[in-house]
């Protein structure tokens, strides 16, 4: 049986695409830069702020000082907005209460800057006893860097074999793939499910049901790669 799930938290426990898009179209729009539809920012999002602001700039205007501009108009304002239309998906309250009653551990892992990780976490899993939150800080490289992984492994005291990273994006795979933890791609969040088929993870996982079944050894699930285990 699997010790410890870490999870990734945007497009994966919580759907977020809407906040982080007002959000960031609020920046754009008060630096004078032109906004993006809500479905764009399903390709902007995944390697952090910074990240994301670099690519919702225009071209020519991917500046250090532009980011720097949008950060501080976006930040205050997310703070103000980021649990109005954002949500757990189907299935994670209870995926998350069944593997803590099963004395299964559970972390968080997010490229989402620590604060707001933190925040949004307490605040739709009120009930949950993270063994870890982790979110991008300052001096910690970004995932897919394997970092936050080894970090969460460290304070868990749990063998990386007996560990499972649950992701919905590339960054996510390779993130479990640089951390030489098994890797568990979920087909409800922002990225297509041939992104995470590109990696070959050892599970996909179109429901958080079937997450349980894999960590609970109670199955086969239904969304596993032929040849895995």
């Amino acid at each position: 049986m699997i010790n410890l799930i870490i999870f990734d938290l945007d497009g994966t426990l919580l759907n977020t695409i809407a906040d982080l898009a007002k959000s960031t179209n609020h920046a754009l729009r008060a630096n004078g830069f032109p906004t993006h539809p809500v479905e764009a920012y399903r390709r902007f999002v995944g390697n952090g702020i910074a990240k994301l602001f670099e690519r919702a700039l225009p071209e020519g205007e991917k500046t250090e000082e532009n980011i720097r501009r949008l950060r501080e108009v976006f930040l205050p304002y997310y703070r103000e907005h980021d649990t109005e239309q954002s949500a757990p998906y189907p299935g994670i309250s209870t995926l998350l209460r069944r593997l803590q009653e099963r004395n299964v551990l559970v972390a968080v892992a997010s490229n989402k800057y620590h604060a707001a990780t933190c925040k949004l976490v307490a605040h739709y899993f009120p009930e949950i006893r993270f063994a870890k939150v982790l979110g991008q800080r300052e001096g910690i490289a970004p995932k897919p860097n394997p970092a936050i992984v080894y970090e969460i492994l460290a304070a868990t005291a749990v063998d990386r074999r007996k560990a499972l990273y649950a992701g919905d994006s590339n960054v996510d795979m390779q993130t479990a793939l640089n951390s030489g933890v098994a890797a568990c791609g979920v087909t409800w969040g922002f990225r297509p499910r041939a992104e995470l088929e590109a990696f070959h993870p050892s599970y996909i996982a179109d429901t958080a049901e079937e997450i349980a079944d894999i960590a609970l050894a109670q199955g086969r699930c239904g969304g596993l790669l032929p040849g895995n285990p």
